[in-house]
């Protein structure tokens, strides 16, 4: 399945959209408008600076507008009667804000004719933009049916939920890559008999391959506990994870998916919409740009204190484990002596010895992680989101929550609801009690939480409560 083709046919399709509409409505005000503020020609209308202007201003804001809605993010297996309402609330969105900033500015010969320009824009931008919308995602929807494009499916559980999610799942145009045994012994339904590729011990060289989309987890077993404990091994994987709506009692928030009649929880999903992630996104870049610019005086000085305070670089690198469970380079001021951790990783102390005297105050004002703002700026980190851990200690905690592996479906952040809430941990014990909250963070994620962990952080920073 090639998303990017997807995603651009729908964004060209946008763009022309909003291109036609505002021509035919720079027409309709010429009659309206343009004629009665002194324009003879409708040719010298359409060709003057501020039309021109708009017709090519008006497209991009449009494709901008479609972006933060979120609609390019999934450009592969839409819905159609969800298209149709997002299409007609977004285009409702723009075409008001296009409304109050640039035709009200028009001098009409009667009040009235405001009416007439609204509904007019606004069955122009609708018609144009969602006609061309539903033709591609049809023609989408058709290929997925002819299985040109279909998802690698592999289902755990060889039972009679296992071969009834199959049949749901084939009609819908997915493909079963197989089924796993819970466990070697494990019943087989005779309608999967040649199908099963292996059993749990098995799932790591499978994945290893590549070739799987999602994991449909479908067990007989109504054992919470036994069903929590598989749970918690898969979200290593690092691809959606999706249970049988039966078993929700599993799970705190959900989303849930009805395809062909069987309702599925996508268990590796949050709460953020792809508005809302988009929006983050944004920010997050934008927050970062503005950051690194104005904090740049402040950088030089603590720069030239890390260089007076002890022997070494200014800076301090260290790998580790982010989004997908991709490891990065994080970037800190160094706080420590040089060679501090030759025995080995470390967490730090209080009153820690490897800690420089002025490591110890930037690490109360918690300025030492000022340059994660690059971080950020490079799509290593966001601004909010669970502090990313090395591998060596990641290996320790999932030892005893293999949850863990959850917070990597989100990029880390600068802060987080643990660093806040909980601070430094000085051992895995207390890296897993503050993974509490992380977890919270992640079953509760929303712009509003962001903003209120962003204000404690100030707070933290402005009082030293850093340690």
């Amino acid at each position: 399945m090639n998303g990017k083709a997807e995603r651009r046919k729908y964004i060209v399709s946008d763009f022309v959209a909003a291109a036609v509409t505002w021509l035919l409505f720079n027409i309709l005000r010429y009659d309206e408008v343009a004629a009665y503020e002194g324009f003879s020609a409708i040719q010298s209308y359409l060709f003057s600076e501020p039309v021109l202007w708009g017709q090519g201003l008006i497209p991009c804001f449009w494709l901008v507008l479609f972006y933060f809605s979120g609609y390019y993010n999934k450009p592969i297996g839409k819905s159609r009667l969800t298209e149709f309402f997002s299409t007609l609330i977004t285009v409702t969105i723009g075409v008001v804000l296009v409304f109050f900033v640039i035709v009200l500015n028009d001098l009409p010969k009667s009040f009235h004719i405001y009416y007439d320009f609204f509904f007019t824009l606004l069955a122009l931008q609708f018609i144009f933009t969602y006609i061309p919308r539903l033709t591609i995602t049809q023609a989408g929807i058709g290929r997925i049916a002819r299985r040109e494009w279909s998802a690698q499916l592999l289902i755990i559980g060889t039972g009679e939920k296992a071969v009834r999610t199959a049949e749901n799942l084939y009609k819908s145009g997915s493909t079963i890559a197989g089924f796993i045994q819970e466990r070697a012994g494990s019943a087989i339904h005779p309608a999967i008999a040649g199908q099963v590729s292996g059993t749990l011990y098995d799932l790591p060289a499978l994945m290893e391959a590549g070739n799987i989309d999602e994991l449909i987890v479908a067990l007989e077993t109504q054992d919470s506990r036994e069903q929590l404990t598989l749970l918690y091994t898969l979200y290593r994987y690092k691809c959606p994870v999706k249970v049988l709506a039966d078993n929700t009692n599993l799970l705190g928030k959900v989303h849930i998916k009805t395809i062909q009649g069987i309702p599925l929880v996508d268990i590796t999903d949050n709460n953020f919409s792809a508005a809302e992630k988009n929006i983050k996104l944004f920010l997050d870049k934008v927050i970062s740009v503005v950051a690194l610019v104005l904090l740049s005086p402040l950088f030089l000085y603590i720069a030239w204190k890390v260089k007076c305070d002890s022997a070494g670089p200014v800076f301090f690198g260290q790998e580790r484990i982010g989004y997908r469970g991709e490891p990065f380079r994080i970037h800190k001021f160094r706080t420590m002596y040089t060679n501090a951790e030759e025995n080995g990783p470390l967490l730090s102390v209080g009153n820690d010895a490897r800690v420089t005297p002025f490591g110890a105050f930037m690490r109360k004002y918690r300025l030492d992680e000022l340059p994660q703002f690059w971080n950020v700026l490079k799509g290593d980190m966001s601004l909010v989101g669970p502090r990313p851990e090395r591998r060596h200690f990641i290996e320790q905690i999932v030892k005893q929550a293999p949850y863990y592996y959850l917070l990597h479906n989100v990029r880390p952040g600068i802060t987080s609801l643990g660093m806040v809430k909980y601070g430094y941990a000085v051992n895995v014990s207390q890296m897993i009690e503050r993974l509490r909250y992380d977890i919270i963070y992640y079953e509760n994620m929303s712009l509003v939480l962001d903003i209120t962990i962003l204000i404690y952080t100030v707070r933290t920073v402005v009082t030293g409560k850093g340690i």
